[in-house]
């Protein structure tokens, strides 16, 4: 089975097409105002018109509430729900069942964690997967820095990998984790929120000779 492939941090109409042209699975939309990459809920609406069927769409959300994800929803019809902050797994199951929407929660992977009781808490709670980042003290995502990925876990439920990937070393992500999917924001980017068809093109022909071998 072919690793799924995400680009997210999606800001251009241009970029959506380079996305989707290059084969991936998803794009994603940032809606946490403090990241170089966020959109707002009108932005997202215009940008999401040029997304075609079996593309799915995905909003990273930042501790918001049920309110403020609905607001979006109401305009830009968003296939799944990222969980991207200090979320609980109750209170991600709580927000979903409102908003009616798929979900998954991202955890970064810090010093001492217990990572497989800390994803099986999220899986008892719904989770249609869990995405595994690199830890920053600060920033919620997007520091172009990667993890450890010999500690990533096998476990029975869909890992996504993210953090410091990029076109020269997504396939060896890949053949390290045997990750369910891979998730890309900066590292195919020629600058913040700008992707580059070129490195998306290069990364997702990573994606594939990973998945092949």
């Amino acid at each position: 089975m072919r690793t799924r492939a995400k680009i997210c941090g999606i800001t251009r109409v241009d970029d959506v097409h380079a996305v989707v042209n290059s084969g991936a699975d998803a794009i994603g939309f940032v809606f946490y105002p403090p990241s170089p990459r966020s959109v707002t809920k009108e932005q997202a609406k215009e940008l999401i018109q040029h997304v075609p069927a079996y593309v799915q769409t995905v909003g990273l959300f930042v501790n918001a509430s049920a309110d403020d994800i609905q607001h979006v929803l109401k305009d830009v019809p968003l296939d799944m729900l990222q969980f991207h902050g200090d979320e609980t797994p109750e209170q991600c199951q709580e927000i979903a069942a409102q908003v009616g929407r798929r979900w998954y929660k991202a955890i970064q992977v810090k010093p001492g964690l217990d990572i497989q009781a800390e994803i099986q808490d999220y899986q008892d709670a719904g989770a249609s997967a869990v995405l595994l980042d690199a830890w920053h003290p600060d920033l919620k995502g997007g520091t172009g820095h990667s993890f450890d990925w010999s500690t990533f876990p096998k476990l029975n439920i869909p890992l996504i990998l993210a953090g410091g990937l990029n076109p020269d070393n997504i396939e060896q992500a890949i053949l390290t984790t045997q990750a369910y999917a891979v998730d890309v924001s900066g590292g195919v980017e020629s600058a913040k929120g700008i992707k580059d068809q070129q490195l998306i093109e290069r990364f997702m022909q990573g994606v594939l000779r990973g998945s092949a071998k």
